[in-house]
């Protein structure tokens, strides 16, 4: 095992990286902007690092900076926790460069997946099902066109380096798709770097499920179990819980061979999230994209499973044997996390800045808070909105659900808007309750742009 590592990321995943390397006896280092110089992680580490300025790219994301730090502070590993530079292959490839260890997938397994055409290509190979579409490069306007007219409106259009939904538009007919074409291809080269935009045939209400998997340092990929991600806004996810309540033993056998093969056919080592899109009518699954690195919703399994994740990811990656046996684990009950976040659900979701004034969160049985704030923290806007996730678990859906409505009434973060009452809203709403989740839920059932 490591002696040190770097944990080159901020907030409540730092401080979740922290918690379990300090539990393993490895000492850890923070790295930090100027907005973040006084933050619970930074506080939280064995040693701290300033990296720069509050702007990401000045700090969050200055590669120099970070491997100074890890070679200044004798650390032998870094962990890229999530967002930021941890799907980035050119980083983990620098991080080799540097002798050091990368506590995430080989940048050759990123390259196979961070390309969405690229990445349904790799596993349609191996029988993966994928949403029908066109899986290219679209050269202009009417090549998108013709190929929509060839698949059936309506199609989504998508940047093929993108995620969190930038460059993601639907299109219900060819007014839409020109319309948006050329939006989807300049975010595409803003955010990501790539203007390549792809087709694919639009699934109306559909479900997000997912699967975590993790590849061993032996090279073997293994699936653990699914989890429901329907409850979105803007394309990003609100509410996670697992198991999915859509998913049946035969269909779970299915979806975890799939992901398992998607995994293997990446050659993919250390922790990752295969994500599908279902058919909310005939159940039907495809292949949407492979996440390389741990998710934010990584907790939930952990609860149902009765597993550390970030314990597994640091195994891996110093070449010991997983801290379990993949084949032994069983289902536990039920869990849910609610992602609290400063922002105004009633201002579609702008977020909210300024300075928390009182905060304090609930515990007890079954209840577990990862948060990066405290009373007095600063929310910037430099970075995501998220406050803090809120998990529950229970003995069934039921249990979990009372606990998380019961839990959310007990938060308190004052100073700033947050999204806790829209979150007690949907958990303690009928249609939540009843299990029947899509992606357009909070549009559908309370008038909120998903």
């Amino acid at each position: 095992m490591f002696q040190k590592i770097l944990v080159a990321n901020r907030g409540e995943i730092a401080r979740r990286v922290v918690r379990t390397a300090r539990r393993l006896g490895v000492k850890t280092v923070a790295v930090h902007s100027d907005a973040d110089a006084g933050a619970l992680f930074v506080r939280d580490a064995d040693e701290a690092v300033r990296i720069g300025p509050p702007p990401p790219r000045e700090s969050y994301l200055n590669v120099a900076a970070i491997l100074a730090a890890a070679r200044d502070t004798g650390a032998q590993a870094i962990h890229p926790g999530y967002g930021f530079l941890s799907e980035n292959a050119a980083f983990a490839t620098e991080v080799a460069r540097a002798g050091l260890v990368f506590i995430g997938p080989p940048p050759s397994a990123m390259n196979a997946l961070g390309d969405k055409v690229e990445a349904k290509r790799n596993v349609s190979a191996v029988g993966v099902p994928v949403v029908p579409g066109f899986v290219g490069v679209l050269e202009n306007e009417d090549h998108a066109v013709a190929e929509a007219n060839r698949i059936g409106f309506p199609v989504m259009l998508k940047a093929s380096a993108g995620g969190g939904g930038i460059g993601m538009h639907r299109c219900r007919s060819e007014a839409d798709l020109r319309k948006n074409f050329g939006d989807a291809r300049k975010k595409g080269e803003m955010f990501f770097g790539k203007s390549h935009v792809f087709l694919e045939k639009l699934i109306d209400r559909p479900r997000h499920v997912e699967v975590q998997i993790i590849g061993d340092a032996g090279g073997t990929v293994h699936a653990l179990s699914e989890r429901e991600c329907s409850i979105q806004r803007r394309h990003q996810k609100v509410l996670e819980e697992a198991p999915s309540p859509v998913v049946d033993p035969p269909m779970r056998a299915r979806m975890l061979e799939a992901a398992r093969k998607a995994g293997e056919a990446a050659g993919y080592r250390n922790a990752g999230t295969v994500e599908f899109i279902v058919d909310g009518n005939t159940r039907e699954f495809f292949f949407l994209e492979v996440n390389a690195r741990l998710q934010v919703e990584h907790p939930i399994t952990e609860a149902v499973m009765g597993i550390d994740l970030v314990e597994a990811q640091l195994r891996v990656a110093a070449g010991e044997p997983l801290p379990f046996d993949p084949a032994a684990l069983r289902m536990d009950g039920h869990a849910i996390e609610a992602r609290i976040c400063a922002e105004d659900p009633d201002k579609r979701f702008v977020p909210s800045p300024g300075t928390i004034s009182a905060l304090s969160f609930p515990s007890g049985e079954g209840i577990r808070v990862d948060t990066g704030v405290e009373s007095g923290s600063v929310v910037t806007p430099y970075y995501d909105s998220l406050l803090a996730k809120l998990i529950c678990h229970g003995k069934d859906r039921a249990q979990a659900c009372d606990r998380l409505v019961a839990a959310l009434r007990q938060c308190k973060v004052e100073g700033i808007k947050t999204n806790i009452p829209l979150l007690e809203k949907v958990v303690d709403s009928e249609v939540f309750r009843s299990g029947k989740l899509h992606t357009d839920l909070l549009a559908e059932s309370f008038g909120l742009k998903s």
